[in-house]
This record gives structure tokens, sequence and C-alpha cells, in this order.
């Protein structure tokens, strides 16, 4: 018989899959930071249009990771997106630059000009990373908030988190929110140079971005060490259930031990580092070889969702509260009623359909890759 302790973990882990697949297409905002790389207009536009055919899937999997986290833990929906609001904010305003961006570019009557357009993308290029990676380290470094459900009854005020007054600015000027930023920054633009050299058919921008990864594969491990090191001898927050009521107690070296306790999540992370360092160097030191991308794709998606698990399973609170440890949030204390979270369960039987859409969506996209004379004799559209 399915339990209710069933459906909060399945829908963690739901949640790990579409943001690890989030993380991965993130690479087209890295390849919109990256459009100065080359002065040609005719091998930007082979740039801008390589990644131009894919920031709708993107932008979608953005929708459908926060619609996934609304339904099935309403109580983080409320308090993250309530309570950090500049954070989200910003991270909005940034993604509506990159639809008009997209829009607007080449159209015809632009007043603006070109340029204008790719500032756009590369702002929301950076936005998009950065602060994304910022709320995804409160995960495990917390943020500033309470959380009182009889609020609830409270007609004047039916509020049930209180965050300080910077409503998210704080986390965004903390430095190790910010380390995982700018990690999932040059993650992005990394994994965008190994996507030029396979979607685009040009000597000239492959050997470039086989540079380029040399500068920017080397500054995201560095930054992902520091990460990792930082995470594995931070503190987390354990719960523990008396009588039905869920505490939280701080738990020195709780990702460590979290990794220790689920060998599955370790092997997952391992697996994915090799992955992606192996797609790096062999990316990097060699201008025909375009498979990193998939190498690469396949071992973020196994080390965002290890992530992921360390931070909800294993009675760890995944929201931890610097003001109050108990107004942390678990899978078990923030999540949907047995019942929505069974309809729900129901529906996620469709994702292998969505799943198999956006698979051959890709793939009609992107049949060949970009050549310098489909660039010169077609009017692309971007």
């Amino acid at each position: 018989m399915i339990t209710y302790n069933f459906l909060q973990t399945y829908w963690w882990f739901l949640i790990s899959v579409l943001g690890a697949i989030l993380v991965f297409l993130l690479f087209v905002q890295g390849g919109q930071t990256l459009l100065s790389m080359e002065k040609n207009d005719i091998r930007r536009s082979m740039l801008i249009n390589a990644i131009g055919r894919k920031w709708e899937l993107t932008f979608t999997t953005l929708v459908v990771f926060g619609g996934a986290f609304f339904a099935s833990f309403p109580l983080f929906y409320s308090t993250s997106f309530g309570g950090a609001y500049w954070l989200w904010m910003l991270i909005l305003i940034g993604f509506v630059l990159q639809a008009v961006s997209y829009e607007y570019r080449k159209k015809k009557g632009n007043i603006y000009g070109k340029n204008t357009y790719d500032t756009f993308l590369a702002i929301n290029g950076i936005l998009a990373t950065v602060l994304l990676g910022v709320a995804v380290a409160m995960f495990f470094f917390g943020a500033e908030f309470t959380i009182n459900k009889t609020n609830i009854i409270d007609t004047k005020s039916p509020v049930i988190s209180s965050w300080v007054s910077t409503h998210g600015l704080e986390a965004i000027c903390n430095r190790k929110n910010l380390l995982l930023g700018f990690t999932v920054l040059f993650l992005a633009r990394t994994q965008a140079l190994l996507y030029f050299k396979n979607a685009i058919d040009d000597d000239a921008i492959r050997e470039r971005s086989s540079k380029s990864l040399i500068f920017n594969g080397g500054f995201f491990v560095l930054s992902f060490l520091g990460f990792v090191g930082l995470l594995l001898t931070s503190e987390g927050y354990e719960s523990t259930i008396i009588d039905g009521v869920e505490t939280f107690t701080a738990t020195p070296y709780k990702y460590l031990h979290n990794f220790i306790d689920m060998w599955w999540a370790a092997a997952a992370f391992i697996v994915g580092v090799i992955l992606v360092l192996y797609a790096i160097i062999r990316s990097a030191f060699s201008k025909y070889y375009t498979k990193g991308i998939w190498f690469s794709g396949i071992g973020t998606m196994l080390v965002v969702m290890s992530l992921f698990w360390i931070a909800g399973y294993n009675n760890t609170a995944y929201y931890p509260s610097l003001l109050d440890p108990d107004s942390s949030l678990s899978i078990r204390n923030s999540s949907s009623s047995e019942f929505t979270l069974t309809v729900m369960s129901c529906v996620s039987l469709i994702i292998p359909f969505v799943a198999a859409y956006i698979i051959y969506s890709w793939r009609a996209l992107s049949k060949k890759p970009i050549t310098v004379k489909e660039m010169e004799e077609s009017s692309h559209k971007y």
C-alpha cells in the first residue's frame, strides 16, 4: 500500500529530476553571456540561432519546476516565493528580457539595434544562473524566515511565513550563496561552449570554444570544489518527530553524513562529476570532439539530483531557518495533503510522454549543425 511518506519521497524525487533538467538547460543562459566571443556578425548569429532554438525549453522547464513545487510542497512555495520577493523578481525580470530579446532582436523596424538586445540576453544569462544558484544554495545554507501556521486564521494578515525586511536581498549578498551562484554561471558557460561545438559546424567557432573551455571549465571546477568543501563541512538541521511534533536539531557535517548514509546518492554524485570532467578535458584539448555536451549534460543532472537528495532525504530540513530552527521546512511538514499527492502521482504518469516530446522537439530543432553557408543563404530567425 502506498503511504503518505512514500508519496512525499516520490514527489521530492520528481522535483530533483526537474531541477536537474533545468540546470542542464541553463546552457542557453550561459551561451548568452558568450556572444562577445564572436565579432563577426554571421558567426554571432550562428551562436544566437544555436541557443535560440532551445531557449523556450529552459523557460518551460522553469515554469514546470515552479508549478510542481507549488503543487507538492506549497509551504515552501509560499515561504520562498512570497518571502524572498526581490530574489525571484530579479529572476523573473531576467527571463522577461530574454523573451523580448529573442522576439525583437532581428524584427523589422527594431529601433534599438541588435546590440541592445544582445546586452539584454547577457543580463538574463548572468541573472538567471547566479540568482537561481543563490535560490538553491538556501536549501543548504538556510534563509532568514520564521513560520507561524496559526497566522492563517488572522483575517487582517493571514501570512504564514515572515521574512526579514530585505526580502531576499540578504540571500543575494551571502557569500556562501553567491559561491554556488557563480558555480552555476560558469557551469552554464562551460556547457554552452560544449553545445556550440556540437551544434555549429564551423572550425573557427569550435577552435575558440575549445580555448574558452580551459578558462571557463577551470573556473567552474575551482568554484565547484569550493562549494563542495563548504557543503561537506557545514551543519544541517536534522528533523525528529516526538509525539507528532517535528523538531529540528543542528547537526555538524549533516550533508557529509547524508552521502555516507545514502550510498546511491554518493555514487550518482561521483559518476556525475567524472562525466563532467571527462567532457571538459576531452573537449578542451580536441577541437573536433563534439560529443562533450552529452557527457556533461548527463553528469550535471546526476550531480544536481544527488544534491537535492541529500538536501531533502534522510530526515533533513531542505530549507533551514536561520532565525528559528523549528520553522525549518522538511518534505514532511511542507507537503500537500495525502489526497492531493495521490491524485498528482496519477497525473505524473504522463511524464515519460512529456520527456519523449522534449526529446522529439530537441531532435527536430537540431537535425544538423549550423553552417556559415546556411546563415548566409537563409533569413535566420534570431
